[in-house]
């Protein structure tokens, strides 16, 4: 990996937190001569993690790392834990949850599918938080992760199972699994499910990103929920990446309403104040008009543009989360934030800790990464080739496969089928783990 000012070598601050790279060593390549549809059109309708993609649509990622984005805004979950009040906390809750997803936009590149034993570290002491991550099944696809803060204040952990399903224009994705939040100072856990995220135009056109569905989150020391609506677009666009929904108590009373967009930012604000906007915030004439002339472009499938004015604030609101501005190479870098063109970075240093199955050390991702597309090509065809090998050895001498740091059981709090963190990952004891690549 080359050592220069934007691919980061090691140049340590004096706080003891490494400089990290603004760049990937490589711009992306074009995906304009490749035709996507000559591979899906014998899939409609079929699950998507049994097909082999060609390379070119991938970004230079696992979706181990991809999983790591759930921590970018993890400052959210230590301002939640500073906070005395359940409602407040709960706020602070649910904007780490909107946050936790609002990388995904414009990221149409799709991620590595993990092998099978494949893991990830990541350690920022910067944001407060270290992160272990393990692909503990292949059929189905199943990712754990748990990360916890650097001073004992949260655990945060989950496991992923990213259905997908191809429906003609767009590819779905279902990401089944439990998602847990412990405040360790309040005793307090919280769980939640992701929304599904839908890529549109895979086909012709500008391929774009929605995400719906209802995200419930709960608090399952005080009884209090938080329902959030991902809004779909709507057939003119007017609801594109807009969340909005309510905090209520156990009793099911309102006790404060959120509003804003994934893509940007979260409101809190009074739930009588919020109805009453609601209800005055009818069409204009003018809307009416264009509505009836648009009705037409219903069946292309392509982007709505978002309202010009992105979030209203309504009088009284309070800011819980706004988005930092991606880096301005962001366009020719698989569209990463700048904490994702950092989540695959190596040095001498990092190499000599981290176990062989982290997918740091994964061929095919470093040449994606490096601009070497065929070889990248070559490498993840050996690797499923060698994945394949290695599982049917395994089902000759009848042997299971077993995963290393993460155990399957029942989420602690709702009973669900997780997988739970062993320990002693960071024992930094590593004999005995599977060669993967």
């Amino acid at each position: 990996m080359s050592e220069g000012k934007d691919c980061g070598g090691g140049d340590a601050l004096s706080n003891g937190i490494k400089k990290h790279r603004t760049s990937l060593p490589s711009p992306m390549f074009s995906r304009n001569d490749f035709s996507i549809w000559s591979i899906l059109r014998k899939c409609i309708g079929m699950e998507l993690s049994k097909i082999t993609m060609p390379v070119i649509f991938n970004e230079p990622l696992s979706f181990l790392q991809r999983l790591t984005e759930y921590m970018e805004h993890t400052y959210l979950i230590h301002k939640a834990s500073s906070l005395s009040d359940p409602v407040e906390r709960m706020q602070c809750v649910a904007a780490f949850a909107v946050s936790a997803v609002a990388s995904q936009w414009e990221r149409t590149g799709k991620p590595f599918n993990p092998l099978l034993g494949e893991t990830y570290e990541l350690v920022r002491e910067d944001l407060g938080f270290k992160l272990i991550s393990e692909q503990v099944s292949h059929h189905p696809p199943i990712s754990a992760f748990h990360a916890e803060g650097l001073n004992n204040d949260f655990i945060f952990h989950g496991s992923i199972y990213p259905k997908l399903k191809f429906w003609g224009k767009s590819v779905e994705a279902e990401p089944k699994g439990t998602i847990t939040l412990e405040l360790l100072e309040h005793n307090e856990a919280y769980t939640w499910t992701n929304p599904t995220c839908c890529v549109h135009n895979i086909i012709v056109g500008k391929l774009w990103i929605e995400q719906y569905g209802n995200v419930e989150i709960t608090n399952h020391k005080t009884g209090d929920k938080c329902v959030l609506n991902f809004k779909p677009c709507g057939l003119f666009g007017k609801e594109l990446h807009k969340v909005e929904g309510y905090i209520q108590d156990k009793s099911k009373k309102k006790l404060c309403a959120l509003y804003g967009k994934w893509t940007e930012c979260l409101y809190s604000v009074d739930p009588a104040t919020f109805e009453a906007f609601k209800k005055n915030d009818k069409k204009t004439p003018e809307e009416k008009k264009n509505s009836k002339q648009m009705s037409t472009s219903e069946e292309s499938d392509e982007m709505p543009m978002p309202d010009s004015e992105s979030v209203f604030v309504i009088p009284g609101s309070a800011l819980l989360w706004r988005i930092a501005p991606r880096p301005p190479n962001s366009a020719q870098m698989y569209n990463f934030t700048s904490f994702a063109m950092v989540l695959n970075e190596i040095d001498k240093e990092m190499e000599s800790v981290i176990p062989k199955t982290d997918c740091r050390l994964r061929p095919d991702i470093r040449a994606m990464e490096n601009g070497e597309i065929d070889q990248a090509s070559e490498e993840k065809k050996r690797l499923e080739e060698k994945q394949r090998a290695a599982r049917k050895n395994r089902s000759k001498s009848e042997e299971d496969w077993k995963t290393r740091w993460f155990h399957q059981g029942p989420n602690p709090y709702n009973g669900a089928q997780d997988w739970l963190y062993s320990g002693s990952y960071w024992d930094r004891n590593y004999l005995n783990l599977p060669d993967i690549y």
